[in-house]
């Protein structure tokens, strides 16, 4: 609990408590006062934080490349803070009782998919839009409004959950943390289950309607088999988040000092390849490589007329049935 805890060495003849900061694993017990019950596997981490390296870059290239810049924000963000985490861990691996690594391991890795499920949820609208609005149930605005929504309040309640649980100075702090960090992390399973049950719905809607009656601008787009790869791709990375979360709130059910939360096989199992998997559907079968120009086509965006009045414009092609305007106000944004 904090940073400044005390421990009690294994070898001690007058029972005198140090500093955690002053303990090394020869002098003070790894299961008894390391931040986690462990040391973190160095090779295992390393090879982690390489992939996600590695992954990082590659989603950089084809954002910019392909312009797509908004699906880079959350991309980025979940693979950059992944990067942090396992740099965490590794620290910890050089320094168990280190409180700062186990800060780095604990906050980064807790929150980073909440940034990776927001790119997920504004790749639905650009679903919707290619196959018709018409045929949604809700509009794709209002898709990415409520889903990437409630992906913040997901991420800001397990972000202050971790940092009020990490330096905690009480048994009943640390609980109140991590009782926060459960709500958060529950919450993005419930946000993940509701998008995939009405992506679901919508999928059942696409397959019911003839040709005819979607998008006729996309008419090859959905022939293609990159199109359907793209669209599994999706639902598999999106399968992958919510094991990890399940696993996740499993894992702090039990406390930071559970047996979950410090068995190190299912977390190298259950955290990291699950999330390096999703990113790397999500790179294969990239938006921008996939949708090219119908990402932008599809999307939509906020901008002043002449009048100073900002206008809505969705800029779905097609008929007249994809397109509508309405003036707002506020800043513009794409």
């Amino acid at each position: 609990m904090g940073g400044g805890g005390y421990c009690l060495p294994q070898y001690t003849f007058n029972q005198q408590y140090i500093l955690l900061k002053q303990c090394t694993p020869s002098t003070c017990l790894v299961e008894a006062c390391g931040q986690i019950k462990y040391i973190p596997s160095l090779g295992g981490n390393v090879v982690y934080m390489a992939m996600f390296l590695v992954l990082l870059i590659s989603q950089l290239y084809l954002c910019i490349r392909h312009k797509t810049f908004g699906f880079l924000v959350g991309m980025f963000g979940g693979i950059a803070l992944e990067v942090l985490g396992y740099g965490g861990r590794i620290w910890l691996n050089r320094s168990i009782f280190n409180f700062n690594g186990f800060l780095l391991y604990l906050i980064c890795l807790t929150i980073a998919p909440a940034f990776l499920s927001g790119s997920i949820y504004i790749c639905l609208g650009r679903l919707v839009n290619v196959n018709g609005q018409h045929l949604s149930r809700f509009s794709a605005k209002t898709y990415a409004i409520v889903f990437v929504s409630s992906d913040l309040l997901s991420l800001v309640l397990q972000a202050a959950g971790g940092a009020l649980a990490a330096q905690a100075n009480t048994n009943s702090q640390q609980q109140t943390g991590i009782n926060i960090m459960i709500a958060g992390l529950a919450y993005q399973v419930f946000s993940l289950l509701l998008f995939l049950a009405l992506w679901g719905e919508f999928a059942l809607r696409i397959r019911r309607a003839s040709e005819d009656q979607k998008n006729p601008e996309y008419i090859a787009l959905r022939a293609s088999n990159k199109f359907k790869y793209f669209q599994f791709a999706l639902f598999l990375a999106t399968i992958l988040i919510l094991i990890r979360s399940t696993y996740r709130v499993i894992e702090l059910q039990g406390g930071f000092k559970g047996t979950i939360a410090n068995d190190q096989p299912s977390f190298m199992v259950l955290e990291g390849p699950m999330i390096i998997l999703a990113i790397l559907a999500l790179t294969v079968f990239h938006p921008g490589l996939v949708l090219k120009d119908a990402w932008h086509a599809s999307g939509f965006s906020f901008h002043s007329n002449k009048g100073g009045a900002v206008e809505y414009q969705m800029t779905a092609k097609g008929n007249d049935d994809y397109s509508s305007n309405s003036e707002l106000r506020g800043a513009s944004f794409r």
